[in-house]
């Protein structure tokens, strides 16, 4: 499994993967070590994060390989349904999955994605369009929103 930590504008990624995919991208809360070499089999997803915070990349095109259950994969895959600059609420989210009363079911798998960012879990929202729950803290989740869908006029929160 190969390492990289890369700066971005909310913190330090830790991307993990290897030539089977990346099988996780989280945010470290206080970290200030960077990585001056990027393993080869990091470099595509390296690239492709630091062109979404530039604003000039809307969707992931490298290989995704997350470790999860049966379950949590569906939800994940459902994730990355969602377009750029849009939200879906959870209650959304369990009905396309086929079980209403999998909400709960839905909003713990969605707290254990394990790739921040490309796996877009900041785009799901409370069925009243509150922010809700996000693993990297709920500014993270605001601003992440926010540099999906810039509105001059006002924010979305």
């Amino acid at each position: 499994m190969k390492k990289a930590r890369v700066k971005t504008p909310l913190g330090v990624a830790l991307i993990e993967g290897d030539t089977n995919g990346i099988s996780k991208i989280s945010v470290e809360e206080d970290a200030e070590v960077f990585s001056t070499e990027i393993p080869s089999a990091l470099k595509e997803a390296t690239l492709q994060l630091q062109e979404y915070f530039e604003g000039k990349r809307k969707e992931f095109s490298f290989k995704l390989n997350p470790k999860g259950t049966d379950f949590q994969q569906k939800v994940w895959q459902a994730l990355l349904k969602i377009p750029f600059g849009k939200t879906t609420s959870y209650l959304e989210l369990s009905k396309q999955l086929g079980d209403v009363k999998a909400i709960r079911a839905v909003a713990a798998a969605n707290g254990k994605n394990p790739l921040w960012v490309v796996v877009p879990c900041h785009r799901v929202i409370g069925s009243d369009g509150s922010l809700t729950g996000y693993a990297g803290g709920l500014w993270r989740k605001k601003w992440l929103l926010e540099h999906e869908n810039p509105s001059p006029q006002q924010s979305l929160f």
